[in-house]
């Protein structure tokens, strides 16, 4: 299948529904984020889907065990792909959150840990008194998140060959940080081209303003798509 998941982080519902529908043709699925979710919701969310893509529902969890499993459950019943969560949180959150999602049998969403955001790098870690080396950090959550029973990480394009030789080829690796060789890299500070990305073993792509703030959407997406191919 087409890896690309378009991220539409809008606070306008029609302006995402027409990028749903330009884009849709061309991507794998739809990532609906913060912005998005906090405005619009379950019934926004609910208009999304009916295109007919796959949805990964970016809300990053974070909280005490007992309520980030509240939180799995209540969103359950919109059956997204995947969900993410903070694997910060730790291993009895990120357990809490398996168990919860395993409720929902064989609709339940694949759960992907946050472990270190692509807008971040060394010295933005140090001052937060963290594992200064980023490529360290990442591996050590992301081993900590299979441990516990996640499905996968989120990861920067850097962070792909050290997880697969840490965690195997059945580790889902969903990667942001994508920048075509003809678009800006704006806040993200860890990057590679579709292609790079893709062929140092990332299993779906996260793709943002280089297609939904292209001067033509569908254009953009289909030109990933046909350099993937």
């Amino acid at each position: 299948m087409n890896p690309v998941f378009c991220a539409i982080d809008t606070a306008t519902l029609t302006h995402a529904e027409a990028l749903a529908d330009k884009v849709g043709p061309h991507v794998g699925g739809l990532k609906l984020g913060l912005e998005f979710f906090m405005v619009h919701g379950v019934a926004g969310y609910r208009v999304i889907a009916a295109k007919g893509k796959p949805i990964f529902l970016d809300l990053k969890l974070h909280d005490i065990p007992n309520t980030v499993a509240g939180a799995i459950g209540s969103l359950l019943p919109l059956q997204p792909e995947f969900l993410t969560l903070h694997t910060s949180g730790g291993a009895e959150m990120m357990q809490a959150a398996s168990t919860a999602a395993a409720k929902a049998g064989a609709a339940r969403p694949k759960l992907l840990g946050v472990t270190v955001l692509t807008s971040l790098d060394n010295n933005d870690l140090a001052s937060v008194g963290q594992e200064a080396d980023t490529t360290r950090q990442v591996v050590r959550l992301a081993a900590l998140a299979k441990e516990s029973g996640l499905d996968g990480v989120i990861c920067s394009p850097q962070e792909i060959v050290p997880l697969r030789a840490t965690l195997g080829p059945d580790f889902i690796l969903m990667v942001p940080g994508i920048r075509p060789d003809w678009a800006s890299s704006n806040d993200q500070k860890r990057t590679l081209t579709p292609r790079e990305a893709q062929d140092a073993g990332a299993d779906y792509l996260v793709i943002g303003r280089p297609i939904t703030k292209a001067e033509n959407p569908a254009d953009a997406a289909r030109r990933i798509a046909d350099e993937l191919a």
